[in-house]
């Protein structure tokens, strides 16, 4: 009998907004994981991204997928079991293709980004678990507002809207390993132990076969 395969990556995905970085903490405290954030905090082209992004649409997602990537590689390569907030696959389905539709990438830009996405992916597996976090606008528009991050007050509501429906396609046809949906929109994890606990539960399910 083969030894079973030891859970290495867990990912969160979701919209701006829907709650990522909270549960991924949330979960890292409870498993005791490490936990790697979206890079926001020093990404040097997002501020500059809200105000142009025309301007810095291919380069922001260059920067965001070259992140993802070696995130990626250094889960695989060590020891801990991670939590992700945030794929390598939404900045290639979501994002960048986002941006493409709305004249706001270039077609050049976005095939030499896309082609970029296709070799790294080849690369490297899919998370063990990947945790979808489905929200509606008025949802995510609440949480955004809540936050108060600067960069984020010149976002559109239609570029929210489009985002989220890209997201729902791209979990649609989601195969590439297992997937866990959550509706966040009559769940306050961040405050209900009791809803927390609902999550958890849907966890142990999907990665130890608890009930």
């Amino acid at each position: 009998m083969t030894e079973s395969k030891k859970i290495k990556h867990i990912a969160v995905a979701g919209n701006i907004g829907a709650g990522k970085t909270t549960l991924s903490e949330l979960l890292s405290n409870h498993y005791k994981w490490d936990v790697l954030y979206e890079d926001t905090s020093t990404n040097p082209y997002l501020s500059d991204f809200y105000n142009d992004m025309h301007r810095w649409s291919f380069n922001l997602q260059i920067y965001f997928l070259n992140s993802r990537y070696q995130q990626i590689l250094g889960i695989r390569q060590g020891d801990a079991t991670v939590i992700q907030d945030r794929t390598i696959y939404e900045d290639a389905y979501i994002f960048a293709p986002n941006l493409h539709n709305m004249g706001l990438m270039s077609e050049r830009d976005f095939a030499n980004y896309f082609d970029l996405f296709k070799t790294m992916s080849s690369q490297v597996e899919a998370p063990d678990l990947l945790v979808y976090l489905k929200s509606d606008i008025p949802t995510l528009v609440n949480h955004i507002h809540t936050r108060g991050r600067d960069y984020e007050g010149n976002m559109s509501l239609d570029y929210l809207k489009r985002l989220n429906e890209r997201y729902e396609e791209w979990i649609k046809g989601y195969s590439e390993g297992k997937l866990l949906i959550i509706d966040i929109n009559n769940l306050d994890f961040k405050n209900s132990n009791e809803d927390l606990g609902l999550i958890i539960d849907k966890v142990d399910k999907e990665l130890y076969g608890l009930f």
